[in-house]
């Protein structure tokens, strides 16, 4: 088969790896990729939101089947795009229909099918600028801290956990009357505030049967402790150490079963993944959000214990047969830290040659931000490598993540130090 893999981060060199390695898998491009995809697939210069040239890429190179990384062409409706084409029709697309990626494309779309469907979840309410002193009235029926979460996409940092109640007013103005994060809050949901620890779930999905695939737990504050502004993830664990055979059963049918139950009920097209974002409190899982796609570290430590073949799982996705494939996991444990630009999740400089990579040994490097550059790879993004390693423990895992991390080099380059720190 000929693929084509839309995105350029970690999660689409993960992913480009674990394709590669199906013998189904005889050409993989990778719109438009980076440095680490270059080296083992052909990257090609397509923005994954430009759904023309990818048409006329895959007509021209005879494609078999697109898989998409990121959310935006998702939300954009790619899927739609070749189903209702005559000459698309055939290629399957991985990833759901526009009408299920509201489901990350709308914060408040996602509470009102988990609501609907009696998924656990905390409460809310979503208020636009025409709503905004209403919105001010319902922070005062809450208990710090409070959480703001612009409805549409906001790369990630669209989500404010602030603990003064006169701030958390002045950020809902600011994000509502004054589009703090553009058009993405000209709605906000505000939501009750969960205490307890958070993991991933991810599903494969034909939009009838389902795969759970392992579990993960990232780290999204860049500074140590849980500290720190908010990032796309500085690193991830998987399985989950607390996620004990009672915890999974809880996941898999209140949370799994009724979401895929519910995109079946509404009429819903969906064929791809489904992240969901949890939070146990006191033993009970509750859903925070939706996403999509695979997340991003996560990809990184989920795909690595995948031994299945990515391929012909994809396959039966596309042909809802998903029931009658095997999903086969390796049992250790994975790790990934991210290495990421000086100054990110703000202001970073890009251009800065990396070294080191090809003298790490018994880990896996998975480029985010990175291009070539007259034959030299350089940093281009604010997270710029995942070091993935397995482990019999993620203790393990982990210093054999750091022990690989110490032979790399670029200016300004930083990580965390303290990935699992939580779980000990």
């Amino acid at each position: 088969m000929k693929i084509v893999l839309l995105g350029s981060g970690g999660r689409e060199h993960a992913l480009s790896y674990k394709l590669l390695q199906s013998s189904k898998c005889k050409k993989l491009f990778v719109a438009p990729g980076n440095a680490g995809t270059g080296k083992i697939a052909t990257n090609i210069a397509i923005d994954p939101k430009d759904f023309e040239s990818i048409k006329a890429f895959v007509l021209q190179e005879k494609i078999d089947m697109v898989v998409v990384g990121p959310e935006d062409p998702l939300v954009l409706g790619i899927y739609d795009y070749f189903k209702n084409d005559p000459l698309l029709s055939a290629v399957p697309v991985i990833g759901p229909s526009k009408h299920g990626a509201q489901l990350e494309g709308s914060k408040e779309f996602a509470k009102e099918f988990l609501i609907k469907h009696k998924i656990p979840t905390a409460a809310y309410d979503s208020f636009t600028a025409e709503t905004v002193e209403k919105g001010c009235r319902f922070l005062e029926t809450l208990q710090p801290p409070y959480v703001l979460k612009a409805d549409g996409l906001a790369a990630g940092k669209g989500v404010l956990i602030l603990q003064n109640l006169e701030e958390a007013k002045a950020e809902l103005r600011n994000m509502l009357v004054h589009a703090k994060f553009g058009a993405a809050s000209s709605k906000v949901v505000i939501e009750e505030f969960l205490d307890g620890i958070e993991l991933s779930c991810f599903v494969l999905t034909d939009g009838i049967n389902y795969k759970i695939l392992p579990t993960a737990k990232d780290y999204k504050r860049i500074g140590e402790g849980d500290t720190g502004l908010n990032t796309g993830g500085m690193g991830a664990v998987s399985p989950v150490p607390f996620a004990d055979a009672l915890l999974l059963e809880k996941i898999a049918n209140r949370i799994v079963k009724p979401t895929i139950d519910g995109l079946q009920k509404d009429g819903i097209e969906y064929k791809g993944f489904v992240f969901i974002g949890l939070i146990v409190v006191k033993g009970e899982p509750m859903v925070i959000e939706y996403n999509v796609r695979m997340g991003d570290p996560e990809t990184e430590v989920v795909m690595p214990r995948i031994t299945s073949d990515l391929v012909t799982l994809f396959e039966a996705v596309a042909n809802q047969k998903l029931d009658e494939v095997t999903l086969e996991i390796d049992e250790r444990s994975a790790t990934t830290i991210m290495v990421v630009s000086g100054g990110y999740p703000e202001d970073y400089e890009k251009g800065f040659e990396i070294s080191g990579i090809d003298e790490i040994q018994d880990s896996l490097v998975f480029h985010a931000g990175t291009s070539l550059v007259d034959g030299k790879v350089v940093t281009s993004g604010g997270r710029v490598l995942a070091v993935t390693s397995y482990g019999a423990t993620f203790q393990e895992a982990i210093k054999k993540s750091y022990q690989n991390i110490d032979k790399l080099h670029f200016d300004k380059m930083y990580f965390r130090k303290d990935i699992g720190f939580d779980l000990l």
